[in-house]
């Protein structure tokens, strides 16, 4: 007999990911070890000789794979509620943040924090996805836009997987927006990034992508072209926040990068969509800001799905847009309010959110892939889509482990 397995799960419907819809497997059964699946199919056809240290009955629940949220900003110091009120009193995103407020805010306050100052308030923020099964977590960074502050950011990141046990991926962001003490000086500070900031981080081991906010109130294309040169060269994956505002050939630019991703894309073109297909760049939809913002222009939803183009969903959480703490609302928005299908909307946060971070082992339940799962009390898919709010989590496991046990307690 082989060696016994960790752990398994019985009487369960498993939705896979596997195909191109949920892969749905009535009566299944989902068995691990050493932290990878061993098995994820149907009952009946499990291996004569299986065993299993701990083996748990599941009375039909639904099994998915873990959740994965693909964007986010969730290391930052303080919080924006004041710019809330504003935006109820007529203000837009661009007029708070050309008054000193929006990014520039956080700035502020994420410098002044220490780095345990800002793992302490983090922490609290990374628990509660964990809590609603996110097993994988993309962290930028942005607010700090100095080389010290970018690298405490993302050292945070890092030592939040550390402490709760998930997989965090960090993203740089360092052309998030345009630092005090390079006011009037974009190409200088595009210059600094690239000579400084961004090597910096690689050298440390610190981060996994790069990423540009490619906007009127951010950067140009062409300072986004110089900052995914230099990333390239130091062979990094890109990621853009694109076309959120305005239309400024971001998605197409991101492809011409081969990028993981393109993020926002209100305002992107038919040109923009049909060159991300052609990238296979996946698209990443934030219903979240959008809401936050009280936005009106809908991504080109039906352009992408004719296309072919990946759809990921994330929450995009951060202190001024998007504070957003629940990666299942972020899917119930995306139906609700992007109409996508409660089958789109789970591929997107869990295999299509693993491509867009450059992932292949894990976002779907196959032998040989990380045992990332999640058992919920429902037994329909769409349920995890329907219900606004609300503890769906019956057990977690993060690479085989339970979350639960691995999860500092301070």
């Amino acid at each position: 007999m082989n060696a016994p397995w960790d752990g398994l799960w019985l009487d369960c419907r498993l939705a896979t990911m596997q195909g191109e819809d949920l892969g749905l497997i009535e009566d299944g059964a989902l068995g691990w070890r050493d932290g990878l699946i061993t098995y994820a199919g149907a009952r009946a056809q499990l291996p004569p000789d299986h065993a299993a240290r701990q083996v748990q009955s599941l009375d039909g629940a639904l099994v998915t794979p873990g959740l994965i949220d693909c964007h986010t900003h969730l290391v930052f110091g303080g919080d924006r509620a004041h710019e809330f009120e504003l935006r109820l009193h007529g203000a837009s995103y661009e007029e708070i943040a050309r008054s000193g407020g929006g990014i520039a805010a956080s700035v502020r306050a994420t410098r002044a924090a220490d780095e345990a100052a800002l793992l302490a308030q983090s922490l609290p923020r990374a628990r509660a996805l964990l809590r609603e099964g996110v097993t994988t977590l993309e962290i930028k960074s942005g607010y700090g836009l100095d080389l010290a502050s970018e690298l405490k950011m993302l050292r945070v990141a890092r030592a939040l997987g550390t402490r709760l046990g998930m997989q965090v991926r960090t993203t740089l962001l360092a052309a998030h927006a345009l630092p005090p003490e390079y006011a009037q000086r974009a190409d200088d500070y595009i210059e600094h990034i690239c000579s400084t900031i961004l090597p910096a981080a690689a050298q440390a081991g610190l981060v996994d992508a790069v990423d540009a906010f490619c906007e009127k109130i951010a950067f140009s294309p062409a300072q986004t072209r110089r900052v995914f040169d230099c990333a390239r060269a130091l062979g990094l994956p890109v990621k853009l926040h694109a076309d959120q505002l305005s239309d400024l050939g971001g998605a197409a630019l991101a492809a011409s990068f081969g990028a993981l991703s393109a993020d926002h894309l209100e305002w992107t073109s038919a040109q923009g969509v049909q060159a991300m297909a052609a990238a296979g760049t996946v698209a990443v939809l934030l219903p979240g800001a959008w809401y936050a913002l009280r936005e009106t222009r809908l991504p080109p939803i039906e352009a992408l799905r004719s296309a072919g183009v990946p759809l990921a969903v994330a929450t995009d959480l951060n202190p001024g847009t998007s504070p957003l703490l629940s990666l299942r609302l972020a899917l119930n928005m995306a139906c609700t309010l992007f109409r996508l299908t409660p089958t789109e909307a789970l591929r997107g946060a869990t295999v299509n959110a693993a491509r867009a971070l450059g992932l292949s082992d894990r976002g779907r339940l196959a032998a040989g892939l990380r045992a990332d799962c999640v058992a919920w009390q429902v037994r329909e898919p769409a349920a995890l889509c329907y219900w606004i709010g609300g503890d769906l989590t019956r057990a977690l496991r993060v690479g085989g482990a339970c979350a639960d046990a691995r999860a500092d307690p301070a």
